[in-house]
Protein backbone atom coordinates (compact mmCIF):
# COMPACT_ATOMS: atom_id res chain seq x y z
CA UNK A 1 0.00 0.00 0.00
CA UNK A 2 1.24 3.39 -1.01
CA UNK A 3 1.45 6.06 1.95
CA UNK A 4 1.50 9.88 1.57
CA UNK A 5 4.21 12.44 3.14
CA UNK A 6 4.68 15.69 3.84
CA UNK A 7 7.46 17.12 4.09
CA UNK A 8 8.60 20.36 4.61
CA UNK A 9 12.15 22.16 2.95
CA UNK A 10 13.93 25.45 2.77
CA UNK A 11 13.32 26.87 -0.56
CA UNK A 12 16.94 26.03 -2.08
CA UNK A 13 16.16 22.66 -1.35
CA UNK A 14 13.26 22.40 -3.16
CA UNK A 15 14.56 24.10 -5.71
CA UNK A 16 17.76 21.50 -6.00
CA UNK A 17 15.47 18.89 -5.93
CA UNK A 18 13.36 20.45 -8.98
CA UNK A 19 16.65 21.48 -10.99
CA UNK A 20 17.53 17.70 -10.79
CA UNK A 21 20.51 18.69 -8.26
CA UNK A 22 19.19 17.24 -5.19
CA UNK A 23 18.08 13.64 -5.78
CA UNK A 24 18.51 12.18 -1.97
CA UNK A 25 16.13 13.89 0.61
CA UNK A 26 17.78 13.22 4.04
CA UNK A 27 17.14 13.86 7.40
CA UNK A 28 19.17 13.41 10.41
CA UNK A 29 17.69 13.19 14.11
CA UNK A 30 18.64 12.84 17.51
CA UNK A 31 15.80 10.81 18.59
CA UNK A 32 13.70 8.27 16.93
CA UNK A 33 11.01 10.14 15.46
CA UNK A 34 8.53 9.34 12.75
CA UNK A 35 9.01 8.93 9.64
CA UNK A 36 11.87 6.72 10.26
CA UNK A 37 10.75 3.21 9.63
CA UNK A 38 7.88 4.39 8.03
CA UNK A 39 8.53 5.62 4.61
CA UNK A 40 8.92 2.82 1.96
CA UNK A 41 9.84 2.89 -2.07
CA UNK A 42 6.89 3.91 -3.97
CA UNK A 43 5.62 5.93 -1.03
CA UNK A 44 4.27 9.96 -2.71
CA UNK A 45 6.41 12.57 -0.85
CA UNK A 46 4.38 16.55 -1.35
CA UNK A 47 7.31 18.91 -0.90
CA UNK A 48 5.70 21.93 0.88
CA UNK A 49 8.39 25.56 1.30
CA UNK A 50 8.77 26.47 5.15
CA UNK A 51 6.41 29.41 5.68
CA UNK A 52 5.00 28.87 1.57
CA UNK A 53 3.08 26.24 -0.67
CA UNK A 54 2.95 22.94 -1.28
CA UNK A 55 4.69 22.90 -4.96
CA UNK A 56 6.37 19.69 -5.96
CA UNK A 57 5.74 15.55 -5.58
CA UNK A 58 8.00 12.61 -5.75
CA UNK A 59 8.05 9.47 -5.34
CA UNK A 60 10.50 7.16 -3.14
CA UNK A 61 12.84 5.26 -5.18
CA UNK A 62 15.06 3.69 -2.33
CA UNK A 63 15.19 3.80 1.62
CA UNK A 64 18.55 3.53 3.62
CA UNK A 65 18.01 4.21 7.50
CA UNK A 66 20.72 4.40 10.10
CA UNK A 67 20.21 3.89 13.30
CA UNK A 68 22.52 4.62 16.76
CA UNK A 69 25.06 6.95 14.43
CA UNK A 70 28.09 8.22 15.80
CA UNK A 71 29.63 11.33 14.52
CA UNK A 72 32.74 9.26 12.44
CA UNK A 73 29.76 7.67 10.95
CA UNK A 74 28.32 10.91 10.04
CA UNK A 75 31.26 11.82 8.54
CA UNK A 76 31.27 8.91 5.99
CA UNK A 77 27.59 9.47 5.01
CA UNK A 78 28.27 12.69 4.35
CA UNK A 79 31.01 12.04 2.24
CA UNK A 80 29.68 9.02 0.42
CA UNK A 81 26.33 11.29 -0.31
CA UNK A 82 26.62 14.40 -0.26
CA UNK A 83 26.94 15.10 -4.01
CA UNK A 84 23.42 13.75 -4.15
CA UNK A 85 22.14 15.25 -0.86
CA UNK A 86 23.88 18.92 -2.05
CA UNK A 87 24.15 19.81 1.78
CA UNK A 88 25.96 22.98 2.61
CA UNK A 89 28.99 22.54 5.55
CA UNK A 90 26.42 24.11 8.00
CA UNK A 91 23.72 21.29 7.11
CA UNK A 92 26.48 19.18 8.67
CA UNK A 93 28.30 20.70 11.16
CA UNK A 94 24.76 20.78 13.04
CA UNK A 95 23.82 17.49 12.67
CA UNK A 96 27.31 15.88 14.41
CA UNK A 97 25.51 15.11 17.31
CA UNK A 98 22.55 13.13 15.42
CA UNK A 99 21.34 9.73 16.14
CA UNK A 100 19.74 8.48 13.19
CA UNK A 101 19.19 9.38 9.54
CA UNK A 102 17.28 8.41 6.66
CA UNK A 103 18.14 8.70 3.11
CA UNK A 104 15.53 8.92 0.61
CA UNK A 105 15.78 8.34 -3.44
CA UNK A 106 13.79 10.81 -5.28
CA UNK A 107 12.07 9.71 -8.36
CA UNK A 108 8.88 11.25 -10.77
CA UNK A 109 9.97 14.76 -9.38
CA UNK A 110 6.92 17.16 -10.28
CA UNK A 111 6.18 20.63 -9.77
CA UNK A 112 2.80 20.82 -9.16
CA UNK A 113 0.46 24.65 -8.79
CA UNK A 114 1.29 25.39 -6.02
CA UNK A 115 -1.41 24.37 -2.93
CA UNK A 116 -1.92 26.80 0.39
CA UNK A 117 -2.57 24.32 3.05
CA UNK A 118 -3.32 25.48 6.71
CA UNK A 119 -0.51 23.69 8.40
CA UNK A 120 0.43 25.62 11.87
CA UNK A 121 2.60 23.73 13.66
CA UNK A 122 6.26 22.92 13.53
CA UNK A 123 6.62 19.21 12.31
CA UNK A 124 9.31 19.22 9.63
CA UNK A 125 7.35 15.46 8.33
CA UNK A 126 3.71 14.80 8.41
CA UNK A 127 2.87 11.33 7.69
CA UNK A 128 -0.72 11.80 5.85
CA UNK A 129 -3.90 10.09 6.77
CA UNK A 130 -7.33 10.07 5.61
CA UNK A 131 -8.10 12.10 9.09
CA UNK A 132 -4.40 14.76 8.69
CA UNK A 133 -4.25 15.18 5.40
CA UNK A 134 -4.14 19.09 4.44
CA UNK A 135 -6.86 18.24 1.55
CA UNK A 136 -4.06 17.13 -0.51
CA UNK A 137 -5.20 13.18 -0.45
CA UNK A 138 -8.46 14.96 -2.18
CA UNK A 139 -6.50 16.64 -5.29
CA UNK A 140 -4.87 13.06 -5.74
Amino acid sequence: MKNYHLAILKRPYLEAILDGRKKIESRLTKTRRSPIGQVLPGDKIFFKISSGPVCATATVKKVKTFYDLTSKQITKIKEQYNHQIGGIDEYWQGRTDCKFCFLLWLEDIKRIEPIKINKKDFRAWVILTKKENFGLLKTR
